[in-house]
């Protein structure tokens, strides 16, 4: 079981999002501190957040299948895809981006808006959430889970071992910063073959990896792998959809059953909470699975 859980985890910690259809129909490019926001169409306000090292446009695709009647809110956030990266992130990722986010939503008087957030941007879109309980409409929370640790790190006998593994790991990331943009590429495309399966997102993802700014990416991932939000899900008010992914770990001995049943054990303390799980796609499930991921989007919004 620990095997399974490695190489199930694995792709959630490395992992990227994206907008590429609909530039040409932006209203206007937005800069609100170091996040940074593109703003498309009209009517119910859609919160999109990325995850690890993406930029926005990971979206585009489903922003053309969501249709016009929506506003939505594409953010790609500080550190990540060429975006400038926090002054401190020494001082926290999360706290400053959420609160940057939050920022955002209510100097924009943004009322009751739906929230997707695909790996590190659906563990953000649930802090968001427990934080500010009455604020959005619904979560779509996209291949993510609310403690890592737990699956990821399973020989970690206590927090303390978990903080000693986890700031290694940032230490190792830190450390591959210093390699050349065409070294990090080849990485990240070779990392990227068990998370996405069209080899075109691939390359744009590695470019995305390579242009992301090292420190960000190491403690952004320290505090996700030092972080359980498990019991904070009891204070989610907000019908939430989880749609996760098993099928690249099938070779391991996983199942869709396994896989699904870790995922609701995680999510055990949400009070109204929906999990799926795609029998096509990868860690990228809305590039991957479109038919799956869009269906479960129309139905659930």
């Amino acid at each position: 079981m620990k095997n399974k859980s490695n190489n199930i985890t694995r792709t959630i910690l490395l992992v990227f999002s994206s907008l590429l259809l609909m530039a040409s129909q932006a209203k206007a490019d937005l800069v609100n501190g170091t996040i940074k926001t593109k703003v498309i169409g009209q009517g119910q306000a859609v919160i999109m957040i990325p995850g690890l090292t993406c930029d926005g446009s990971v979206w585009d695709e489903t922003i053309a299948a969501m249709g016009s009647n929506y506003e939505y809110h594409v953010m790609t956030l500080p550190g990540f895809a060429g975006n400038a990266p926090l002054a401190d992130v020494e001082a926290g990722f999360f706290k400053q981006v959420e609160a940057m986010v939050l920022d955002y939503i209510d100097k924009n008087n943004i009322e009751k808006p739906i929230i997707i957030g695909h790996s590190l941007g659906g563990f953000m879109a649930l802090n968001i959430a427990i934080k500010r309980p009455n604020l959005p409409s619904k979560l779509v929370i996209v291949d993510s889970l609310p403690y890592l640790t737990s699956i990821q790190m399973p020989q970690a006998q206590n927090a303390e071992q978990a903080k000693q593994m986890a700031q290694q790991m940032k230490a190792m990331v830190i450390a591959s910063g210093t390699q050349p943009r065409a070294s990090k590429v080849a990485y990240q495309k070779q990392m990227l073959q068990s998370m996405i399966l069209d080899a075109k997102k691939i390359d744009i993802a590695a470019g995305w990896g390579a242009d992301s700014d090292s420190p960000t990416v190491a403690q952004s991932m320290y505090e996700m792998y030092t972080t359980d939000i498990r019991e904070d899900l009891a204070k989610i008010k907000v019908p939430t959809l989880v749609l996760g992914a098993w099928v690249a770990y099938q070779p391991y001995g996983n199942t869709r059953e396994s896989t699904l049943a870790l995922y609701k054990g995680q999510y055990e303390k949400h009070p109204n909470v929906t999990v799926d799980m795609t029998d096509i796609g990868n860690h990228f499930i809305m590039w991957d699975d479109p038919e799956f991921f869009y269906g479960w989007l129309k139905k659930f919004l």
